[in-house]
């Protein structure tokens, strides 16, 4: 009778047989007959809160073990049932938390297992800079290097220095949106500035390839977003755009509005983006068959997780030597 040591019932197995003596007692002083017939309806009633407390400490006992399963990572046991009760509605409730638990457990491990993979990456792509840095400094140690090579060698470490900084910044910027600790601060900004954003830190890449853009909006068309993020994501998927466009090509963009979204589009007249790769193109790290050999992977998965942490999300259409089409949608809030 492992119940019995639980203090509560203890007091109330004494309150019940102090009320039953009473009770008795009373039944007896008015005829025998009245005493026996209580005294068993007395006895009966305590058989059956003896059998009932038995039950329930027995279905407790098993809560209890099905809980030391999930202290011991078995998530896969389901008590629920269809009764009504006290005790159905707390396996119930136990079962909603150890799905939970389940899933929150099983987000852990991808999340690890993709922060391994992340981890492979960024060592790969800085360990092949620094390599050859390294490569290029044993060289310049060499005194009777001519100056002309000299001066090639140290431009190449230049550029290489600057693709790692360029490489931390972005991988710092991610891990922020990652995290969820970018803070988007939203505000109207018309938008011709915030495309002028977008191509001033590219004017020198699209001048050097003789890219020009055209630009299509409605007069006084104005965009609800964080501008900075904003024009980081848009930047990048130019960036792409101009990676893919040969020497002379063309980019145009046009913005349009409805009563669900805001769309940017941006698009190129470039070689276009292999069937096989238009499913990957914003996983991080991912290069595609046409990638550039500067590419790292990182521009287009960026740039979907700073439009989908304001609510939106992109998309993409191309075809094979006729260009592709990103379609950037914020989509307004429904009050």
């Amino acid at each position: 009778m492992a119940f019995f040591r639980n203090k509560e019932i203890k007091v109330f197995t004494l309150f019940i047989l102090v009320v039953s003596i009473i009770i008795t007692a009373a039944a007896f002083r008015i005829g025998k007959s009245a005493g026996f017939v209580t005294l068993t309806a007395i006895l009966l009633l305590c058989a059956v809160f003896y059998l009932y407390t038995l039950y329930r400490y027995k279905c407790i006992e098993k809560l209890t073990e099905y809980l030391s399963h999930i202290r011991s990572g078995k998530y896969s046991l389901d008590i629920r049932d269809n009764y009504e009760g006290e005790l159905s509605i707390l396996k119930s409730e136990i079962y909603k938390v150890t799905r939970m638990l389940s899933e929150y457990n099983e987000k852990l491990k991808q999340d690890k297992l993709l922060l391994a993979d992340q981890m492979a990456d960024i060592s790969h792509q800085l360990k092949t800079p620094l390599t050859s840095m390294q490569v290029m400094l044993d060289l310049l140690s060499d005194d009777n290097m001519q100056e002309a090579k000299r001066k090639e060698f140290i431009n190449h470490i230049q550029i290489q220095l600057e693709r790692i900084e360029w490489l931390v910044s972005s991988l710092l910027k991610m891990s922020k949106l990652d995290a969820g600790v970018a803070e988007m601060q939203k505000k109207d900004i018309a938008a011709e500035d915030l495309i002028k954003m977008s191509f001033d830190p590219l004017s020198i890449s699209m001048e050097l390839k003789e890219i020009r853009y055209t630009y299509h909006s409605p007069a006084h068309f104005f965009i609800n977003c964080d501008p900075n993020w904003t024009s980081e994501a848009l930047t990048n998927i130019i960036k792409n755009c101009i990676e893919h466009t040969p020497k002379g090509g063309r980019i145009s963009i046009s913005t349009m509005d409805n009563p669900l979204y805001i769309e940017i589009r941006i698009a190129d007249n470039g070689i276009g983006i292999d069937k096989e790769d238009l499913p990957h193109i914003f996983t991080r790290f991912y290069k595609g068959r046409n990638s550039s050999p500067d590419s790292v992977g990182i521009g287009l998965a960026m740039a979907l997780s700073i439009i989908r942490n304001q609510g939106g999300d992109i998309t993409v259409t191309s075809q094979t030597g006729r260009g592709t089409e990103f379609s950037v949608r914020l989509y307004k809030s429904i009050i």
